[in-house]
């Protein structure tokens, strides 16, 4: 990985955008504070490399290694934020978050409520998941659902480097607690980089592609799969917007509102099972919202009610592709 001290080219990765996001973040702030496994190894940086050189530069009083224990680490970090310091905690992968649901869940979430806000938290958890790697059932789900139902939890989910490095310096920034998603498929995808310095709002989305004919909302990888499909869907004769929430809670209703009352038609797209997703949400908010206006049905897309398997072929069959995502939103506006 590059040094994130020297100048960024136009290029960059989201693995590299984080880095700095945390370099940038501690030179600034000696409050911040990094825990999780190995994130002390001055080499390795953590699983991925996410904090490669943070150590050497910040020392091992602010970037700590920490046992294999997720509960331990949530803990030690939720601990920290009540004395001041602004944690990021790495959890290795997001199915890891779980054994640490009541760390999370019942203290980091509520102690602002239960203290009659006079305690905030001010945390980052980071973790990553995504399929396609083969690791199976227990490494690769997206359960941004769960902590978007917690009422006190922020959820982000970036898709491209310069929201990586926005998005989490306005986490780190943010007085309660942020769950930071990241999506391994895309972490060393060459991208347009980040500008040093600039924050990304939390809860504002972008529209990463204008149309008029039917708005495709969606976030972290699946962003892709979506751009992937607009020559697909071009070939038809269809215009479609597509949305990056890049904030999954509190989502931005406002962006979403606006295209869908120019289109007239909405597809939510992601990658976690489709059941009790983040898509019936927005679905069910844009039908409330748009009843009697609407030309067809709010429409979701994601994966099948089924942990994401091992086999290769079935996970590539769990993930929604581009193909998929261009038939739905053709037989939308065409009304197939």
């Amino acid at each position: 990985m590059s040094d994130p001290r020297k100048p960024q080219a136009a290029q960059g990765t989201i693995l590299h955008s984080l880095n700095q996001a945390l370099f940038d973040a501690m030179e600034e702030d000696p409050k911040v504070l990094v825990f999780g496994e190995d994130v002390a190894d001055p080499e390795g940086g953590g699983v991925l490399g996410v904090s490669r050189g943070l150590s050497t530069r910040f020392g091992d009083a602010r970037v700590r290694s920490t046992p294999i224990s997720e509960q331990a680490i949530i803990g030690a970090a939720i601990g920290a934020s009540l004395a001041g310091y602004k944690p990021v905690a790495e959890i290795m992968l997001m199915n890891f978050t779980t054994v640490a649901m009541d760390m999370i869940f019942n203290h980091a979430a509520k102690l602002r409520y239960m203290s009659g806000g006079q305690t905030g938290v001010p945390i980052v958890i980071r973790t990553m998941t995504g399929a396609g790697f083969g690791t199976g059932g227990q490494h690769s789900d997206f359960i941004e659902a769960w902590f978007a139902h917690s009422p006190g939890l922020k959820v982000v989910a970036p898709s491209c480097p310069a929201d990586a490095y926005g998005l989490l310096r306005s986490a780190i920034d943010d007085p309660d607690p942020v769950i930071f998603i990241e999506n391994l498929p895309i972490y060393g995808t060459p991208m347009e980089t980040h500008e040093r310095g600039k924050r990304v709002p939390i809860g504002k989305a972008r529209v990463a592609a204008e149309g008029k004919d039917i708005t495709i909302v969606a976030y972290s990888g699946m962003v892709h799969r979506c751009m992937a499909a607009l020559a697909e869907i071009s070939k038809a004769g269809i215009s479609a917007e597509i949305v990056d929430l890049r904030t999954i809670s509190p989502w931005d209703r406002q962006t979403v509102a606006a295209s869908v009352e120019k289109t007239k038609r909405c597809l939510v797209v992601h990658e976690a099972v489709q059941q009790f997703g983040v898509g019936a949400e927005i679905a069910a908010v844009m039908s409330e919202e748009f009843f009697g206006k609407l030309r067809a049905p709010v429409k979701r897309i994601g994966a099948p009610f089924v942990p994401v398997p091992f086999s290769k072929p079935l996970e590539t069959a769990f993930v929604p592709d581009s193909k998929k995502i261009a038939a739905t939103a053709i037989k939308l506006v065409k009304g197939e």
